[in-house]
């Protein structure tokens, strides 16, 4: 969260048409042949505008791998209320960074970028803030 917030700040996500909230509860109901269940979590970060959910960020330990939190974004991710646009999650240990990209529709999709280090040559950082600058303008204009 330390690294997150201001960059989701200068990503213009703190200002209109958006709104962040934290720990945002969610449960998705997931049907199977034997039995149905009930997933429930929060949300670390949720940047929305209306019912659109632009980003949802789930946040790890810098020590803990990205690995998992994948699937726990995707979830929370199908949870979102859209069906048209693309819902776009993030998921960093504050370290690393990796962007998801789920499309809703007949068939769902997902995309993963590659994972972004900040102590990689370079400091992917300024990429990252670069994605999180481009995903707020494509979602505030549509």
């Amino acid at each position: 969260m330390v690294v997150v917030s201001p960059l989701l700040d200068l990503a213009g996500f703190y200002q209109p048409p958006f709104k962040v909230k934290a720990e945002y509860e969610v449960s998705l109901p997931i049907e199977d042949k034997d039995e149905d269940t009930i997933v429930k979590g929060r949300i670390d970060i949720l940047a929305a505008s209306k019912p659109i959910w632009i980003a949802v960020i789930e946040s790890k330990r810098s020590a803990v791998s990205l690995q998992p939190a994948i699937p726990q974004a995707l979830v929370y991710m199908l949870k979102s209320p859209q069906t048209e646009q693309p819902t776009f999650g993030l998921v960093t240990n504050g370290a690393s960074f990796i962007f998801i990209k789920l499309v809703k529709g007949e068939t769902r999709r997902y995309a993963l970028s590659k994972a972004f280090d900040i102590w990689n040559p370079g400091n992917y950082l300024y990429d990252v803030l670069g994605i999180l600058k481009r995903i707020a303008a494509v979602t505030a204009n549509s």
